[in-house]
Parts: C-alpha cells; sequence; structure tokens
C-alpha cells in the first residue's frame, strides 16, 4: 500500500459512524451485509449512511454488489489486510520477539454468497 492511499482509509475511518459501519461489515464476514441492515444497525438515516458509505467506497475500504432489490456491502479485506501491513511493516525495529497482527482471512460460511 502506497502512502496516500493509507491516508485515505485512515481518514475515512477516522469518523466515528465510519469506523462502526466498517466495523460491523468485518463482522459480517464474506456475507456482507444488505444496505438496509446495516442502516438499521447504525439508527442512521438513508442519507447519512449513503455519505458515510461514499467516503468508505472512496478510501476502497468497502464494496457493493445489487442482488437483485438489493445493495450488498462487503469490507474489502484485501485493502484492509494492506492498511494493517503497511501499518506494522516497520514493526518494533525488527525485534525477533515482535509478531505483527496477522492479516484477516475469513471463513466463508456454508451456502453463503460472495
Amino acid at each position: 500500500m502506497k502512502t496516500p492511499d493509507a491516508l485515505a482509509a485512515l481518514a475515512a475511518l477516522s469518523q466515528e459512524t465510519r469506523l462502526a459501519a466498517f466495523r460491523r461489515l468485518v463482522e459480517a464476514g464474506h456475507a456482507g451485509l444488505a444496505v438496509g441492515e446495516l442502516r438499521s444497525a447504525l439508527d442512521l438515516p438513508p442519507a447519512t449512511l449513503t455519505a458515510h458509505l461514499n467516503v468508505l467506497r472512496a478510501a476502497d475500504l468497502v464494496h457493493d454488489e445489487r442482488e437483485g432489490r438489493v445493495i450488498r456491502l462487503r469490507a474489502n479485506y484485501t485493502c484492509m489486510n494492506a492498511l494493517i501491513a503497511y501499518l506494522t511493516e516497520n514493526c518494533c525495529a525488527g525485534d525477533a520477539d515482535c509478531t505483527p497482527a496477522k492479516a484477516c482471512t475469513p471463513r466463508r460460511k456454508t451456502g453463503a454468497s460472495r
């Protein structure tokens, strides 16, 4: 990950509602959440959620996919892992005892769509 991309991701996550939305999507795994489910979970007006999601999309932290009449949101684990790697690439000055966080690789639930 390049510095401008890391800055965009960190800026997107530096707001309480966007951070809560992203964490909720990470928790949901590959199945993601319908926009309505996320809106209900965060108790936000639709326009407010849309504005926050646009910031997360612009930072490539969230992807969406239309499934009929539903838009399904998913965390972009590749981007999240790249950000974690960027933040920890020079961790602890190379101390052999230091083990930076591992990349997240959520398991797909049986029957869950991507």
